[in-house]
């Protein structure tokens, strides 16, 4: 696990200015849980009120267009998404991928847009169950990731993260073992390090997403090669999302 864990909450489609009071809350315990690092994904109307609100989070996007701009009704750009106060951005959730149809090239055009626009980069990756059942699910997590890299990346230890969401997990209330995860986690790790080469790859972060709650995070997070957690529902509120960044907070203090 890396030094200072990155716990992520993805607001999905949730959110109006009435959820504020929950961001600044996130932020303001934030501000007493220094060796975590937290941040927020918010629908892109509320990125920039987040932004301005928050002190200490993390703040991001869900997605980005791949084009600078353009005849896109209803897209937004990178250039956009970082104008708003976005720090990051969330790229081939498996939401978007089967809900929209996103290929892995398509993932691979925002994530050449996003860091041209000077974005971080969560990029995900997960199996569905027919290939976990099959035995291909480290393979099929491997080409997806693969193919969903931008052509060039400099400082990958800076700008990316990896995010492994079986999509059999998430929203179903039932994480992944953590002998799946660490066994995922760790042939990523190797991906990476072929990759990028061994200092580079041995630093880009790989959290974990899929049902993960305030009762699993401590032993999925402290599990091998697991550096954080991208959080759906448990995020929304300030309550919930807080108490999984306090379960992950007390592996590092037992570590330590």
């Amino acid at each position: 696990m890396a030094s200072r864990p990155f716990i992520v909450g993805n607001w999905k489609m949730h959110g109006t200015r009435a959820m504020l009071s929950e961001a600044r809350a996130i932020d303001r315990a934030a501000q007493r849980l220094m060796q975590v690092e937290i941040a927020l994904a918010p629908p892109f109307t509320l990125i920039h009120p987040v932004r301005r609100e928050a002190e200490q989070i993390g703040v991001g996007a869900q997605d980005c267009h791949p084009a600078d701009g353009g005849a896109y009704t209803g897209d937004i750009s990178a250039a956009m998404v970082a104008d708003a106060g976005a720090g990051f951005v969330i790229l081939g959730h498996s939401e978007r991928r089967q809900g929209h149809g996103e290929k892995d090239k398509l993932v691979s055009e925002k994530a050449t847009a996003a860091l041209d626009a000077g974005l971080k980069l969560i990029l995900c990756c997960g199996e569905p169950m027919e290939k976990r059942e099959s035995g291909k699910a480290i393979d099929h997590v491997l080409r997806q990731l693969k193919a969903s890299l931008p052509d060039t990346i400099e400082e990958p230890a800076e700008r990316l993260t990896i995010a492994y969401e079986p999509i059999w997990a998430i929203g179903s209330g039932e994480a992944a073992s953590i002998d799946d995860i660490v066994e995922m986690h760790t042939a990523i790790r190797e991906f990476l390090v072929k990759t990028f080469g061994e200092e580079d790859g041995a630093a880009v972060r790989i959290i974990y997403g899929g049902s993960v709650n305030a009762e699993n995070a401590a032993e999925i997070v402290g599990a091998d090669e697991v550096d954080g957690a991208l959080v759906g529902g448990a995020s929304l509120s300030a309550e919930s999302f807080m108490n999984i960044v306090l379960a992950v907070q007390e592996v590092i203090a037992n570590r330590d």
